[in-house]
């Protein structure tokens, strides 16, 4: 099935339905909240944040952040491009959203010259692992702050 996304600027008008925005009870461990990945978007601008809210229609449906661009080097920060953050709504979760997501990311990232897509996960069993490596994502090898990273090669 091919859900068609829109991704949104976060602006004062959706930020408060962008920010109710809930993985399924459980997931928390996996992603941050909204608000939290907004709070850490303004205190680490050096990861180069990128954000946006997801549509369908117009319904937000999730969210995802990217570390846009960072010059080569920058300590603590994976890049240049890097999937901070991604989350579907538990109400919207198993319709190919996340999937619409990250084939939009993809094709803004090779918009603009980037040729590879780093991402980073929690370990456990249940969780995004089998998602990303699914979408064509593979192991580096490399672990940061306790997760393995992950790239995919645009």
């Amino acid at each position: 099935m091919t859900t068609s996304v829109r991704l949104v600027e976060i602006t004062g008008d959706n930020r408060d339905a962008v920010c109710a925005l809930r993985v399924h009870p459980g997931q928390e461990r996996f992603v941050a909240s909204v608000a939290k990945s907004l709070e850490d978007a303004a205190t680490t601008p050096e990861g180069e944040p990128w954000y946006r809210a997801v549509y369908v229609g117009d319904e937000p449906v999730g969210f995802v952040m990217l570390s846009w661009d960072v010059p080569p080097g920058r300590p603590g920060v994976l890049g240049p491009y890097y999937l901070w953050r991604l989350l579907v709504d538990g109400r919207y979760q198993g319709r190919g959203i996340g999937r619409a997501v990250l084939v939009e990311v993809v094709s803004l990232v090779r918009a603009v010259g980037g040729t590879e897509l780093l991402t980073s996960h929690q370990p456990d069993d249940d969780g995004p692992g089998a998602f990303y490596r699914k979408f064509g994502f593979v192991p580096t090898g490399e672990i940061d702050d306790g997760e393995p990273v992950l790239r995919l090669d645009l």
